[in-house]
């Protein structure tokens, strides 16, 4: 239903009103009641890609499904616009992911979407208030023990971005290769009973020219952030989770990733306390998995005695 409605944006309708029709929506999946869901003060998620077929939705809809928060950042790319004007793609596995999001703002939840490059044509909405999202260019965040970070997807600083756009399309082009080859791989896992794991995100590691680049962005934006007088900057972009600390004019910053759920499936989180940590959703699951498993077996034993 959405899919079509999300069709006619990148044929020209206005992307508003169409995202608007998702609040009225009902899941294709519906959503668990409570269960004890984990509580964090604050979650930094970015780099979806919705309408890709890289992107990993049922551990998405997992992670949503079993944290809350009292606010969320979605910190670019979102929705993959590129992708979407080439050949568009839309599972209902999408739509639920909106849906869950529109919900949770609904409910209470402080939801802040700054754009990225791939869903740059939601950025001339900066400064608007939409169904409870707030849409901004930037944000400045205070965390529970006093630290003032801030939050941007982070293209803004990748040097291929700024000076050779069209190289970054060709990229994207190779990067969608290696998501499509990657999700075929996981496939093959699944069935003989494998946890997931990133094609992607191990090359990419592997290659020098990429762990240099990577190293560089990350001293970049954080030197940005020491410029503007913060304690530190949480982005995204380049799909890759790391916590970083680095020394700009005497004061140390702090540079957070928070990943993408493409490859690494993570979250950036805030507990209660101001605590910060990167959760690595298919481990989060394999160790609730085994904790079930370990239950079952108690209460088999137990039963059996």
């Amino acid at each position: 239903m959405f899919g079509n409605h999300l069709e006619d944006v990148f044929g020209g309708a206005t992307p508003m009103a169409t995202i608007s029709d998702f609040s009225r929506a009902r899941p294709s999946v519906p959503e668990p009641e409570d269960t004890g869901r984990r509580t964090y003060r604050t979650v930094w998620i970015s780099d979806i890609h919705l309408g890709t077929k890289g992107c990993n939705a049922e551990l998405l809809i997992d992670f949503l499904d079993n944290v809350d928060c009292e606010t969320m950042y979605l910190v670019g790319d979102i929705i993959d616009g590129w992708r979407l004007k080439k050949k568009f793609y839309w599972p209902d596995a999408h739509n639920d992911i909106v849906w869950r999001i529109m919900k949770r703002a609904k409910r209470g939840t402080r939801v802040v979407y700054i754009p990225g490059n791939h869903d740059e044509m939601f950025r001339q909405f900066t400064g608007l208030d939409f169904g409870g999202i707030e849409i901004r260019r930037a944000a400045f965040h205070d965390t529970a023990d006093g630290r003032r970070l801030m939050v941007l997807h982070g293209d803004e600083f990748d040097a291929v971005m700024l000076s050779h756009r069209w190289l970054a399309f060709v990229g994207d082009a190779l990067y969608t290769f290696m998501m499509g080859l990657s999700h075929w791989v996981n496939v093959v896992r699944r069935k003989l009973g494998l946890p997931y794991w990133s094609l992607s995100k191990m090359a990419k590691h592997k290659v020098k020219n990429a762990v240099e680049f990577i190293g560089q962005y990350e001293e970049v934006v954080a030197r940005a952030a020491a410029e503007r007088g913060v304690d530190g900057v949480v982005c995204g972009h380049i799909h890759t989770a790391e916590h970083r600390m680095f020394t700009h004019s005497g004061k140390e910053i702090e540079y957070w990733n928070d990943g993408d759920w493409v490859e690494g499936c993570n979250a950036l989180v805030e507990h209660a306390d101001g605590t910060m940590e990167i959760l690595h959703w298919p481990d989060e699951i394999a160790a609730r998995e085994a904790e079930a498993a370990e239950r079952e077996a108690a209460t088999a034993v137990a039963v059996a005695a």
